[in-house]
């Protein structure tokens, strides 16, 4: 891999902020959609740059192959159920503790991939990691002026969305073969293929074509935004830097993603940050990175 140049940090940091500023945008779209509208339109959109990316390389979209079963299941469990649970979570809480409570991803995976994978064993490295993170996230519920029994179950939605994007990233394991690219669009496609039928049923999606109420302009450009710069060209920068950089200097938007989230949330939406909130954050960065080391450290 290549030596990190000025301009890989700064797409790295790009690529962060667009992922960071999903947060606020999602909770802007819920003023006039359903979470089940938001998820399909944001995977349906993303879809569309994906699709194209792979036509322009001439990589083969193998949705439809003998593999479907595991492209329809990683594109269910790893974006229709995730991309649902944020955005019906996000409609009760601020988007600013949505960005927190994702960024546990990584503690997930790593409780996750010690049962279900050869190699990524826990060590106590990882272990005090994971419990430094967890004890950020269980002081964050603490906190009564942001997350209270009028919106808890919708907190912990967010937080199992987290733990579905962990369980689709071990199932991605057993097509890993495949181009990176392949498989995005495979999932993106069965995501919109499972969310369609669904989203008419439920939010009623097709009212957006023969509307009986009028979605707010900002509304409608953050879910525009959601598909397209969240989801499609974000995920082509993740194939960017992937190829240039690897995947060790990719993952680093760990740290950089709830840190803009919070921001974000702030300067956009005026949401309010507690002391409770900014060491809850502080936790989890430092859970992530401790967990990151102990990834290094080989078992005995």
């Amino acid at each position: 891999m290549n030596n990190p140049k000025p301009l890989d940090y700064l797409l790295l940091g790009t690529l962060s902020l667009i992922w960071a500023s999903a947060f606020f945008n999602i909770k802007i779209a819920t003023y006039s959609f359903g979470p089940v509208t938001i998820a399909f339109f944001r995977i349906f959109l993303g879809a569309i740059p994906v699709v194209l990316l792979c036509l322009a390389k001439r990589i083969k979209i193998e949705a439809f192959s003998k593999d479907w079963l595991w492209f329809a299941s990683i594109g269910f469990i790893n974006l229709v159920i995730p991309f649902f649970l944020i955005a019906y979570g996000v409609q009760k809480v601020q988007s600013n503790l949505a960005a927190i409570l994702m960024a546990t991803t990584p503690l997930s995976a790593t409780i996750l991939a010690h049962f279900f994978t050869e190699n990524e064993k826990f060590n106590w490295f990882k272990s005090v990691g994971i419990l430094i993170g967890f004890s950020g996230i269980v002081f964050l519920f603490s906190d009564k002026v942001l997350i209270n029994s009028e919106n808890i179950l919708y907190a912990l939605a967010i937080l199992l969305g987290s733990t579905c994007y962990v369980i689709g990233g071990i199932l991605t394991l057993k097509i890993s073969k495949k181009k990176n690219e392949n498989v995005t669009a495979s999932i993106l496609i069965w995501g919109s293929l499972i969310l369609f039928p669904i989203s008419i049923f439920v939010d009623k999606s097709w009212n957006l074509i023969f509307p009986t109420f009028t979605p707010t302009l900002v509304s409608s450009l953050s879910l525009l935004y959601l598909g397209v710069f969240s989801t499609g060209i974000a995920w082509m920068l993740r194939f960017y830097i992937l190829k240039h950089n690897g995947l060790v200097f990719q993952a680093q938007v760990a740290y950089l993603i709830p840190i803009f989230g919070v921001i974000l949330g702030f300067l956009i939406l005026n949401e309010a940050i507690t002391s409770k909130v900014i060491i809850s954050l502080i936790a989890v960065i430092i859970g992530i990175y401790i967990v990151k080391k102990g990834s290094r450290i080989k078992l005995v």
